[in-house]
């Protein structure tokens, strides 16, 4: 039974008895936009479009179509596509009949898939034939003999491969002629369970696997498409990786006021710019490297945004310059959306938010959610004072799959969730000042990588920054700047250092060594920068050098 570890009767009962938590289905707000909108467009993508009525006939075939494979409530079904249609529609399906869903990056190669699919235990698995150059069904043939459980391989699209299911037939197939009509409303996922499991994306080791239920995710939809004004006459681009990325929008508040989403199978900055063109898309989501690449890209002025009223940027630290920028050439504000896969959402900001509030705070918790501000001892900081952000209530996830042990090191035993990062409180809003992992302790005085970085990427000459601590023998550690230039130019420590003293902060807090790359090393679907191998390269240098 798929029923969230960390979920007690009294929590259920209380986010309830608010309203919080209601008895809606995802899968039932397909139906319901299928019976109210038949032939308004759903979702697209490159290969096709589906209107409600045709999404609703797909998702239902895929449901009985894997039980007429075999598959039992709680099997998990992996999913490694790019952005697509059917990425969409088997997160609905998984639901309609207690199969698991599992979405993971598509870049994911032997090592990490042998590692999921063994460690899920799952029994099928969708994956193209072949793909931007790679061959999944090749990569399927060498793990195979270590997936005892791995039943079934799906291939999606039109290439089927020797011994593979095509998704093709199985969803062309009116398997719903053998089944009472009301058939899978009983076998749907209830909602305070879960279908839906994502891995996390750590910038080492393997993931770990995060239950979604099914009540908390509605939750956020909602709250989103409150917040956000999402509605009907919305058109929601998915431009970044879907299996994890900035799309919740899209998956959880899109079916719920019947808004039309269209996907982009691989991200390229002229690829979304021409379909924001086209398809006249008005909220979309990016990572923050994503949308600097959008914004620079010498043909940007060519494209018609005019349709975008909102953008959300999330999965990373946004830059304030970044920020500034994109909201003047994208002409709509930007939003963020602070959270993780392993906790689930916890601060937004608003559209009618202040531009220093949208770019230079995490936003404030989302409604129903507690926060608060942790010291070093465990005891609550005063206002003001920098410590750890602590977070619980009804957006969260309900634990690791299979992983009873993760998750009581996760949560508190009243339920708070450790996020790792340091913040204050700012008139309401939380201040994200960097990751207590990252922070810096030089000499004892605390540096925060976050706040030298929001600074020096406000130099002229400067693209991009990451900032990390260096071993050092007689302060523990000192800062170092990796920066990547701006193309042509050239930057220098002594500039680096007299444009930090002008910003006036603390002597301490400047880095005593830079190191300039061409782009850095980048983690999770290029969401992130991957600071740890920046902490390797820089302490390979020192080695070197003697230090």
């Amino acid at each position: 039974m798929a029923k969230p570890v960390r979920f007690t009767p009294e929590m259920i009962k209380h986010y309830q008895s608010l309203g919080i938590w209601t008895s809606d289905r995802l899968s039932e707000y397909w139906d319901k936009n299928a019976a109210e909108r038949p032939d308004r467009e759903a979702v697209a993508d490159s290969r096709g479009r589906l209107t409600w009525a045709q999404a609703k006939q797909w998702i239902d075939r895929m449901a009985l179509g894997l039980l007429g494979l075999g598959f039992t409530r709680d099997d998990m079904l992996a999913v490694q596509l790019p952005n697509c249609v059917e990425l969409m529609l088997l997160r609905i399906a998984t639901e309609k009949v207690c199969v698991l869903c599992l979405p993971v990056l598509r870049t994911f190669r032997q090592q990490e898939m042998e590692y999921i699919l063994k460690r899920t235990g799952a029994v099928g698995l969708v994956v193209p034939w072949r793909y931007r150059g790679f061959d999944y069904f090749q990569m399927v043939q060498e793990i195979r003999p270590a997936l005892p459980n791995l039943k079934h391989v799906i291939s999606a699209w039109d290439d089927i491969p020797p011994g593979t299911i095509p998704l093709k037939g199985i969803v062309e197939k009116p398997s719903e002629r053998d089944y009472p009509g009301d058939y899978l409303k009983k076998t749907t996922c209830p909602p305070v369970e879960y279908s839906l499991v994502l891995t996390t994306s750590g910038t080492t080791g393997f993931p770990k696997f995060v239950e979604h239920p099914v009540c908390s995710r509605i939750y956020i939809g909602k709250v989103y498409a409150k917040g956000w004004k999402i509605t009907e006459s919305d058109v929601i681009g998915v431009l970044g990786p879907a299996a994890t990325g900035p799309n919740h929008a899209a998956y959880w508040s899109a079916p719920l006021v019947g808004a039309r989403c269209v996907m982009l199978e691989h991200f390229e900055a002229e690829a979304a710019l021409r379909l924001i063109e086209k398809e006249r898309i008005t909220f979309t989501g990016f990572v923050p490297a994503q949308l600097a690449l959008l914004l620079r890209h010498p043909n940007f002025d060519r494209y018609d945004l005019s349709s975008l009223r909102c953008v959300v940027c999330t999965g990373a630290p946004l830059s304030y310059k970044l920020g500034v920028e994109a909201e003047a050439k994208l002409k709509c504000p930007i939003v963020q959306s602070y959270g993780s896969v392993d906790a689930g959402g916890s601060m937004m900001h608003y559209p009618e938010d202040s531009q220093e509030v949208r770019l230079l705070t995490a936003g404030r918790p989302m409604p129903g959610v507690e926060m608060k501000i942790v010291d070093d001892s465990g005891r609550e900081a005063p206002r003001g004072a920098v410590g750890e952000v602590w977070v619980r209530g009804p957006t969260f996830v309900s634990g690791y799959y299979k992983d009873p042990e993760a998750t009581s090191h996760g949560w508190t035993p009243d339920g708070w969730f450790q996020m790792g990062d340091l913040g204050k409180w700012n008139d309401g809003n939380i201040m994200i000042v960097g990751r207590k992992k990252d922070m810096i302790i030089r000499g004892g005085q605390n540096v925060y990588p976050v706040e030298i970085e929001n600074l020096l990427v406000l130099h002229p000459k400067v693209a991009g920054v990451a900032v990390v601590g260096m071993p050092d023998p007689v302060m523990g550690e000192r800062a170092c700047a990796f920066v990547v230039p701006r193309p042509g130019a050239e930057f220098t420590f002594e500039e680096m250092v007299s444009f930090l003293k002008e910003k006036n902060i603390a002597m301490f807090k400047i880095p005593e060594r830079l190191e300039l790359l061409e782009r850095f090393p980048m983690v999770a679907a290029d969401q992130k920068v991957d600071k740890k191998v920046l902490q390797q390269i820089i302490r390979d240098k020192l080695a070197g050098e003697g230090k």
